[in-house]
């Protein structure tokens, strides 16, 4: 079921347009209702699998050319807990997983009892009777539908594992209720399966042939996707670990180093399964620190490596991206971020690193911060970073987060043969070489990769020490002055290279909403949905943090009020990390924060009553 695609020495796999259609609905004399879009919310343990569910349900949207999005929670004990996937199909452009259910399928009482409160009105519930008991009052509001999940797998597939397979089962129960092609979900599951017995494949579609065929006697109808709007290429679908992951191979990287960590591993087991294809490596280390030390010495012998983590891990990390940083040495970090502070919640979605990427080092440390907004953004993102540590000799930390890490979005393939890059060392010969050229425009220097001839023959030196133009060591106070101007000035001439962001929505009203990270689909949403009810809102997402896009101030001035939305606390002074930043950079005081730090995705209708309540406040 899928073709791969090379350009160069990179490869992407992406979905098959076939000829083949949706099935015919089984026949239980039920009438088919055309839906443009569903929210489906499965809640159960996270031993359940309930998160294979989701993906392939999200796969599938993406080989049927529909959009999608998806959000899940999981427990981040060893031994497991209650979870949830939430998976958004529609015929159109999606922006959010949802703020509600359109259908909610509980595996267990806590399942019911802690979601059914997020179903909207006349949805429907479908539950595992020998789990579940409904309640009276929620019976009369939502639609319910129970079924033996767990006897009727048992009956299907045998054995006496009762929860073994129920997840497929429970697949197969959705493809049933929205008359999903079938075939191409059977292909998914031989695709999950593959190269494993046969018999566990056998087995897995026994059990989603089971719950397809139960039939649907107490549901009115069954629901039927409308046709898709045709796209010009054909999707990709992936979580935004994947496509970072890809995007550093198309970006030309070769060697990365890192320590596993939730929810950065993904990525590191992608380059770790990925690089060997193309003379990479990726090596597993023993602590962060060895981890970004080996990548520092990587990209001085001439490759931009990558290392990365979260939280605790980057705070690891800290010292060794300031000597990157002192000896100009081009580096990806990715800080895929969580709860926090320590442990705190590794699963949970939060925006409370932007501080230490920016500015968690000692001494002056300038780097540079990248946030993407969306897992397509996440493989460009890649490529555009890796770009600017070439150009601006610098580290530069890419800051995604848990949602955007863990969430299945459908985007239009890559033009591979136009973005994939070869960044292979120049050993051309050169006459001479000042590393550190204080006579530079914008301090921007031209790097020589060790090994490189050099007629002069004066060879530079790397040190973390502050150096001279040639590396030297130097305890002159004007040498330090002056080189720690030059560092900054090359992010001062980045900064006025950038674009502008663009403004979604008018360009001028009462409402501004900024933000950056994964909170672009919920702003979106919000003032698409405020705008219809007469409101002026607009929204703006941020994606080059530190430094800052020149012209913001040309745009906050065209509105009323702004108000950045972050997942991190208002802190000590009531202001997020990136209001707080803005407000710093444009001492604007109609700049203010919304935030929250319940390690949840922003939920639209979360977002315009925070608004409501701050204009109220006026």
């Amino acid at each position: 079921m899928r073709d791969v695609i090379a350009a160069g020495n990179f490869c992407w796999f992406k979905s098959m347009s076939d000829n083949s259609t949706a099935d015919e609905a089984v026949s239980d004399n039920l009438k088919v209702s055309k839906i443009h879009e569903a929210v489906i919310r499965i809640a159960g343990n996270s031993q359940d699998g309930i998160q294979s569910i989701g993906g392939f349900l999200a796969r599938l949207a993406g080989r049927s050319e529909q959009e999608v999005m998806t959000h899940m929670t999981i427990p981040s004990t060893i031994s497991g807990g209650p979870s949830i996937f939430q998976v958004r199909l529609s015929s159109g452009e999606v922006l959010t997983s949802g703020d509600e259910a359109d259908v909610l399928m509980a595996f267990y009482q806590h399942s019911y009892d802690n979601h059914v409160g997020f179903v909207k009105e006349g949805g429907i519930v479908l539950y595992d009777t020998a789990h579940v008991e409904p309640n009276e009052a929620y019976e009369k509001e939502y639609r319910h539908i129970g079924c033996p999940i767990a006897e009727l797998t048992v009956e299907a597939i045998g054995g006496t594992a009762k929860d073994k397979g129920k997840n497929i089962f429970a697949l197969g129960l959705v493809a049933r209720m929205f008359d999903l092609d079938s075939s191409r979900l059977e292909g998914l599951i031989a695709e999950r399966f593959a190269g494993k017995p046969e018999n566990v494949t056998t087995t897995a579609l026994s059990a989603f042939h089971a719950g397809h065929a139960y039939p649907l006697t107490t549901l009115a109808e069954i629901y039927e996707f409308e046709d898709s709007k045709a796209r010009d290429t054909e999707q990709v679908v992936c979580t935004g670990n994947e496509a970072l992951g890809y995007g550093i191979l198309a970006a030309g990287v070769r060697f990365g180093a890192g320590y596993p960590i939730t929810p950065w591993s993904d990525i590191m087991e992608l380059l770790r399964r990925e690089l060997p294809k193309y003379d990479g490596m990726f090596v597993q280390c023993e602590d962060e620190i060895a981890a970004v030390s080996m990548a520092i010495g990587a990209s001085w012998g001439g490759r931009v490596a990558i290392t990365g983590s979260s939280g605790p891990g980057i705070s690891l990390k800290g010292e060794a991206i300031g000597w990157a940083v002192m000896a100009e040495i081009p580096l990806l970090v990715i800080d895929v971020q969580r709860g926090g502070p320590s442990t705190g919640m590794p699963t949970n979605v939060e925006q409370s690193d932007l501080n230490i990427a920016c500015f968690g080092g000692h001494g002056d440390s300038p780097r540079v911060v990248l946030a993407p907004s969306s897992v397509e953004d996440c493989f460009y993102t890649a490529i555009e970073a890796v770009n600017i540590a070439l150009k601006y000799n610098t580290p530069v930390i890419i800051l995604t987060d848990q949602a955007i890490a863990t969430r299945i979005e459908a985007f239009g393939m890559p033009k591979l043969s136009e973005v994939c890059q070869d960044i292979s060392p120049d050993l051309t010969p050169r006459d001479d070489h000042k590393p550190y050229d204080l006579s530079a425009p914008d301090g921007i220097t031209q790097r020589v990769v060790p090994g490189t001839f050099i007629k002069s023959g004066k060879y530079p030196v790397m040190t973390g020490l502050e150096h001279d133009e040639m590396g030297h060591p130097s305890g002159s106070p004007k040498m330090h002055a002056e080189m720690t101007a030059r560092r900054h000035a090359k992010l001062q001439a980045l900064g006025r290279a950038l674009p502008i962001p663009e403004v979604y929505g008018p360009d001028e009203g009462n409402v501004l909403l900024v933000g950056w990270g994964s909170t672009q689909g919920s702003l979106r949403e919000a003032t698409e949905r405020a705008r219809k009810a007469g409101d002026s809102i607009s929204a703006l997402t941020i994606r080059h943090v530190n430094p800052l896009p020149g012209g913001l101030e040309n745009i906050f001035s065209g509105f009323n009020h702004v108000y950045v939305v972050e997942n991190n606390a208002a802190g000590l002074y009531g202001y997020g990390q990136l209001c707080a930043l803005l407000r710093s950079r444009f001492c604007d005081p109609k700049i203010e924060g919304i935030n929250k730090t319940d390690g949840l995705t922003w939920r639209v209708k979360d977002v315009l009553a925070r608004v409501q309540v701050k204009l109220e406040e006026k």
